[in-house]
């Protein structure tokens, strides 16, 4: 794929958390049209997953009747992927974000959902509002096996 071509896919589902799985293999998928490292793809799949679940856990509570959206695009190399929920939103952004924060200690949740994204992304942004949800949008470029051999 040369640096002027792109694609993109838009998924929406359920807040169901057997549907995080789905996701997670949906966007690798996708992402698989730029033959990723190992690592890449793994790394990707682990910010689905993240994102997903904090839509499902914390955006809407476990309830099934809510959303989630992800859209992902593809722009030469670069991987552009956001995850949006309509539910609860974040009080407190800036506190969320911070390592080993939870809002939900009692379901044992390692509070490094954000910190995990952010490590493994390039780029992570945060938007929010309470009563109106949450959109995550990450962007990554993918140093393709297929750049390694040409």
């Amino acid at each position: 794929m040369n640096a002027k071509q792109s694609n993109h896919m838009t998924l929406k589902f359920a807040s169901r958390s057997e549907n995080e799985g789905f996701a997670r293999v949906a966007v690798a998928a996708f992402v698989s049209q730029l033959d990723p490292t190992m690592e890449e793809l793994t790394d990707i799949k682990t910010v689905v997953s993240e994102a997903v679940t904090n839509a499902i856990i914390h955006g809407y509570e476990d309830r099934e009747d809510g959303e989630v959206t992800i859209r992902a695009r593809i722009e030469g190399d670069l991987l552009f992927l956001s995850v949006e929920d309509e539910g609860l939103g974040i009080a407190d952004l800036d506190t969320a974000r911070q390592p080993l924060y939870t809002s939900k200690p009692e379901l044992e949740r390692s509070g490094m959902g954000f910190t995990i994204m952010e490590n493994f992304m390039d780029e992570v942004d945060v938007f929010s509002q309470e009563g109106q949800g949450t959109k995550i949008t990450m962007k990554k470029r993918i140093e393709s096996k297929k750049a390694l051999f040409n």
